[in-house]
């Protein structure tokens, strides 16, 4: 029985087709690097606010500019991503084969580069600006009066059933792709009109000649002149990216992994401790002290109480909502924050 399934998951010997394990393992390397790089900004932004809070908060950003230098240079000079290209892999294009050290055409190397780098970043942003918006709709009792804002709400609507028709479309090409129906695992790789095949000894010869780079002729203009220097200088860092995402790609992967929601029941069972009761002798302070309950940003005595559980510091329910949702961040201690880490307190008197 399982020989007569195993051409399902491998290529035939002589097809340059790899197998539906190789492209989905080279499809989830980039997904689990990002996860595990905001992981460790936020350590460095909770370690020091001022200095690395910035990096926290434009965390997107920086990483589809990093993105998109490591991508368009391995796409540049390997016709490949930097995931496919570590599994040995390439891109060709439907006009026929290319040397793979000249790149892909350039309709194709640009199409690649937005659906591999920019489009990504466009889904994360959406993403987070629409669940702004069902967080301030679930406080909010307003009906939409303006036809913007019923085309808004028929968005949020639709918006489920547009993910679920992208998931199926995605699957079904997986499942084409192992029974050979299709030269593409992916909707993307279709898109940008290329398909994978192997890397050939040909082509990782032709990778190892590094062409000697011509020196700057007197001759050249100043545009030419800065037009090689930025060259080179992205070419200098997309290198280092590459260079150190080989090297750390297992441990950013073992990050991704202790850190997913799935372990978070076993790092909590291993790593947590029992809270410590509160000292006794602050009940009888508490009522003595109005100084205790003034909330910290309007300075006023305290209205539904709320701590913020990353600083353990306690507010107005309003106060500390409206800050954290505008700035993402503890307003005493600096500590990256989040709306689900507000706590209500409530006391026995109501």
């Amino acid at each position: 029985m399982a020989e007569r399934g195993a051409h399902l998951t491998t290529a035939a010997p002589a097809e340059d087709r790899p197998s539906i394990f190789e492209v989905l393992a080279q499809d989830s390397l980039m997904t689990a690097v990002k996860p595990a790089l905001l992981h460790a900004v936020k350590i460095l932004a909770t370690s020091n606010p001022a200095r690395y809070g910035v990096l926290w908060r434009r965390f997107d950003e920086i990483y589809a500019i990093l993105d998109v230098l490591l991508q368009h240079h391995f796409l540049s000079r390997t016709s490949a991503s930097f995931s496919e290209n570590f599994y040995g892999l390439k891109r060709v294009g439907e006009g026929g084969t290319r040397a793979v050290h000249l790149g892909l055409r350039r309709r194709q190397h640009w199409r690649s580069l937005f659906l591999l780098a920019l489009l990504p970043y466009l889904h994360t942003k959406l993403e987070k600006v629409l669940a702004r918006q069902r967080d301030e709709d679930d406080f909010s009792i307003r009906l939409p009066q303006s036809f913007m804002q019923k085309l808004y709400r028929a968005f949020l609507a639709a918006y489920p059933f547009v993910c679920m028709a992208w998931d199926g479309w995605v699957f079904c090409q997986q499942l084409l792709y192992v029974f050979g129906k299709t030269r593409t695992h992916s909707p993307l790789l279709w898109l940008a009109g290329v398909k994978l095949s192997y890397l050939t000894a040909n082509d990782i010869h032709g990778l190892d000649l590094k062409p000697s780079s011509p020196a700057l002729r007197p001759s050249q203009s100043f545009g030419e002149k800065f037009q090689r220097l930025v060259s080179t200088a992205v070419g200098g860092v997309a290198v280092s990216l590459s260079t150190s995402l080989s090297i750390g790609v297992f441990f950013l992967q073992f990050l991704e992994w202790w850190y997913s929601s799935e372990n978070q029941s076993t790092v909590k069972s291993l790593t947590s401790l029992p809270t410590p009761p509160p000292p006794i002798h602050l009940h009888s302070q508490e009522t003595s002290h109005t100084h205790i309950k003034v909330c910290p940003l309007c300075r006023k005595v305290r209205t539904n109480d709320t701590a913020l559980a990353t600083s353990g510091y306690v507010f107005c329910y309003k106060c500390i909502y409206v800050f954290v949702k505008a700035n993402h961040r503890c307003p005493l201690t600096g500590y990256p924050s989040g709306l689900q880490h507000l706590i209500k307190i409530y006391t026995p008197d109501g």
